[in-house]
């Protein structure tokens, strides 16, 4: 009963949108060059110590521990529904002894029976009721081992993202305190300067403002690592305490291009859509057991056993019974039950069909903004060390001029604001070129592989 599963069809792209040089993506997807979606994290990331926090997320955080135990879920209520398909046997003996006291009618009497019996059950698999459930049931142990790894590749993903944002906090507190110390010996200089006369007092106060603006940055800093660290160990799944460090923000790997792979790969590779087609295929088979309803049901029973009034005769032969009889059961009125059912579950696996289409689409969506953002960022970081390069030298100008008497300490003071920004402006593009390759990975359906 029920119509066989057929993939929908889906308007898969020819390439992903967003790739950096769309003419030449089928020598990107060549034998020789593996797409990022199919490598092992390991292999993506090269810092030894996130790896390590890879793996003892992977072992003890409590959302991939939760999907696995829903997959032995899932297996063991396979077992139960492919049980229906067979025969149920079952055993079992009885001993009485009974003494009924003498009345007018009837004198005393004693009586002992003993009784051992076997029986056995089984409802036939006709129309395929039992063999579509098992099919239904074995679609979503398969959609719940999808789900478990769709859980594992955003681990994977956010415990990289979120080591990446701690060392970005790291560099820009490092600065902070670089930058600290630069200016409170400049503060030095210049209360030198005034106390001999060689400069007013507004030079200091402008002075002090660097050193302020610079102090100000490393307690915010020092909060925002310190709750990085905390929203990491419960990653770990462990509670908040100190995260080990391993390369520096600039250290860290980055290819030089990624190769997004075929877009029809996405189908087979992306966790979110194996899982919804595997629930459509579930759907697609509760149809067929929904159907099966309306046609009669045949059952087989049979027992066999001893049964005697004196223990000793139990397993002879006058002792021995058995029977065995079929019975069928055909629907006649439920008041259009079964129609209903018949139409529910043709309903959800309309539904279901749609979330797999929609499940694509938003794939395909997530590919290209995770493509033109690797791009985009590459090129905005770029662009932001040209501008930190500007201004440190505008501030190195600056000084010069102002230790020379061309200006006054106002330029300075502007000169050295300006550089501060812009050398955390490069932390924050180096973190966000980063995290965009992250979000890459994530997108083209890699992190699972194991």
């Amino acid at each position: 009963m029920g119509p066989r599963y057929k993939r929908p069809v889906v308007n898969t792209p020819g390439s992903f949108r967003g790739a950096p040089d769309e003419s030449a993506q089928p020598q990107a997807t060549s034998p020789d060059i593996i797409a990022l979606g199919e490598q092992k994290w390991w292999d993506v990331f090269q810092d030894e110590q996130l790896r390590s926090l890879i793996r003892i997320a992977l072992q003890q955080n409590y959302e991939a521990r939760i999907a696995a135990s829903r997959v032995l879920e899932a297996n063991a209520q396979l077992g139960i529904t492919r049980a229906d398909q067979f025969p149920t046997l079952s055993g079992g003996g009885a001993i009485a002894d009974v003494r009924s006291p003498q009345s007018k009618l009837v004198p005393e009497f004693e009586t002992s029976t003993g009784q051992v019996s076997v029986s056995v059950s089984w409802e036939l698999d006709f129309w395929g009721k039992f063999r579509r459930a098992t099919e239904a049931a074995r679609a979503n142990l398969l959609a719940s081992e999808w789900a478990r790894k769709e859980v594992v590749s955003t681990l994977v993903a956010n415990v990289a993202a979120a080591y990446f944002q701690l060392r970005a906090l790291d560099l820009q507190l490092e600065i902070s305190k670089r930058t600290l110390d630069s200016r409170q010996e400049s503060l030095r200089l210049t209360q030198v300067l005034a106390n001999g006369g060689a400069t007013s007092l507004l030079d200091v106060r402008q002075a002090e403002q660097l050193v302020f603006t610079a102090r100000a940055e490393v307690p915010a800093l020092e909060q925002q690592i310190e709750q990085q660290e905390n929203f990491l160990s419960i990653l770990l799944g462990q509670n908040p305490g100190n995260i080990a460090r391993g390369q520096a923000l600039t250290e860290q790997h980055q290819p030089p291009e990624v190769p997004p792979g075929l877009p029809s790969a996405l189908l087979e590779r992306r966790p979110d859509i194996r899982q919804a087609e595997e629930q459509l295929t579930a759907a697609n088979a509760e149809i067929g057991v929904a159907r099966a309803a309306y046609f009669p049901q045949v059952s087989l029973s049979g027992a066999s056993g001893f049964q005697s009034s004196a223990l000793s005769n139990l397993f002879t032969g006058p002792a021995g019974a058995w029977n065995f009889g079929a019975s069928l059961a055909q629907p006649l009125f439920t008041a259009g039950r079964i129609r209903s059912g018949v139409r529910l579950a043709e309903a959800r696996q309309q539904t279901a069909s749609l979330v797999y289409q929609q499940s694509v689409q938003a794939a395909f969506r997530s590919v290209s903004d995770a493509l033109v953002a690797h791009r985009k960022t590459r090129e905005f970081r770029v662009q932001e060390e040209f501008l930190f390069q500007s201004a440190q030298d505008a501030a190195r100008l600056s000084h010069m001029r102002y230790t020379g008497g061309v200006t006054g300490y106002l330029e300075v003071l502007t000169n050295e604001t300006n550089a501060f920004s812009a050398e955390l402006a490069v932390v924050q593009a180096r973190q966000n070129e980063l995290l965009a390759l992250v979000q890459l990975y994530e997108a083209l359906g890699g992190g699972w592989q194991q």
